[in-house]
Order: structure tokens, then sequence, then C-alpha cells
């Protein structure tokens, strides 16, 4: 059974919980912080990519050559019918039987628009025709940027837009000066998160720190059900922002 740990994200101090709790493989929805804590799996785990260690493949330089005809724009978290309906398209193609299938344009506009942080959607366009091809909700935090949540048009798939995503968000980090972009989470073993596994630079939180992953082959989902640790020791180890007032 899918189990988690999970804390309010609100408050004056949103952003500074919302930072520490990143670093400690937390990831956000809406305004809700949360880590997989299942009894019997510790499988999901959390991945960033170290901006300064990463080098770009011949196959993610042929991405990015691919994709130069794009536009970027990052604008404030608003969602859009434009948007709205890409999102539909992908979910009906990529993930029909996920657990946000169902999801109606209200509940995508509280997907984008209720974040209590400071959060941007980066849209990418066709530069001929002004069509929407790919969003992302991303999160900007202390030390890096968090891709939220991210969907493209997929009757494109030589654009290889998820991964062009990632590295054009590894170049926002680039210019300025933020040394870690935040992927959410990755299986081992698994065919859809695979992508990830491939940029080099590539970090994952096991054991209450950040290791650099040399080969995702060495990785395997763990599975044992003494791999996690009790939720009381969970919620002990978790490191808290100082959110007292400086004199």
């Amino acid at each position: 059974m899918e189990r988690k740990l999970f804390t309010a994200l609100q408050g004056d101090n949103a952003d500074k919980l919302n930072d520490s709790l990143s670093q400690q493989g937390f990831r956000r929805s809406q305004n809700v912080l949360y880590r997989p804590s299942c009894a019997e799996c510790s499988a999901c785990l959390s991945a960033r990519i170290d901006v300064s260690a990463f080098t770009a493949s011949r196959s993610q330089r042929r991405t990015m050559n691919r994709n130069e005809d794009l536009e970027r724009r990052a604008t404030s978290p608003w969602a859009s019918e434009e948007q709205y309906e890409l999102f539909r398209t992908y979910l009906d193609s990529r993930h029909a039987e996920g657990g946000m299938a169902d999801m109606d344009v209200f509940e995508f506009a509280a997907m984008i628009e209720e974040t209590p942080i400071r959060s941007r959607v980066v849209e990418y366009t066709n530069r001929d025709s002004n069509a929407l091809v790919g969003v992302s909700l991303t999160d900007v935090l202390a030390d890096g940027l968090s891709m939220v949540y991210s969907f493209y048009a997929p009757d494109c798939p030589k654009r290889s837009m998820g991964t062009y995503m990632i590295l054009d968000h590894i170049k926002i980090a680039q210019e300025a000066d933020l040394p870690y972009v935040y992927l959410g989470y990755w299986v081992p073993g698994s065919q859809k998160m695979g992508y990830k596994s491939k940029f080099s630079g590539l970090e994952v939180y096991i054991g209450g720190k950040w290791q650099k992953m040399k080969d995702p082959s060495t990785f395997s989902a763990d599975t044992h059900p003494l791999s996690t640790d009790p939720i009381a020791e969970q919620v002990a180890n978790i490191h808290l922002p100082d959110t007292r007032p400086t004199t």
C-alpha cells in the first residue's frame, strides 16, 4: 500500500520550509509537501541534477538542436484553456490509467495556481505557428529549480520534449547561478522514468543524503520490509528551517 509523509505548506515561512524539505527528498503538490514512505518499499528515489557536473551527451545535443524552433516564456502561475487542452491530450495519450486521468479544468487550475511559494509556468511554443508544445510548472528554490509537473504534445516524439525541457531548465539554472535542477522521483527499472537516469550529474536521495549516480544499473528497487525506517524515526530525522525572527 502506498504511504507518504506530508505536511502543509503555508504561512510566512513557506519558502524556507519548501527549500529545506526539498533538500531532504520532499516534493510539492499545491500547498502540501510529501515524500514516499511505503512500509515495505523504498523504490521511489528523489532525483536532482548537479548543474556543475552536467555535460550534454551527443543524443541530448541533438535534442537541443531539434528544438531550436521553440520559444520559451516564463509566466506567473496562471492556468489557461490552451494549457488544459494540451494537458488533457498528454494525459489521454501517455497516462490514461493514471491517478490524474479524471482531472477536470478546475482541478488543473488548482494544481497550477495554488502555490504559496515562488512558482513559474514555463511554456514552450513553436516560433512559426505559435502552437503550445510543452509546459512545466516550476518552483524556484534557494538552491535550484524544481520541475513540479511537466506535460507536452505527444504527437511530436522526435522532439523528445520531456528530455528537452529538462535540458532547458539546466540552462536556466546555469544562467541564474542555481546549483541544482530537481526532477521529482526516479524508480530503478521504470521505463517511463528511465530518461532521467541518462543525465550526467544526477544525484539520488538515499539514506538521508544525496548520492551521485555513477551507473543506474547498480541501483535496484529496494522492496525489503526492513528497507524503510519506522515513521517516527523518519519524522525525527527531518531537519526544519530556523524560522525565529532575527534581531
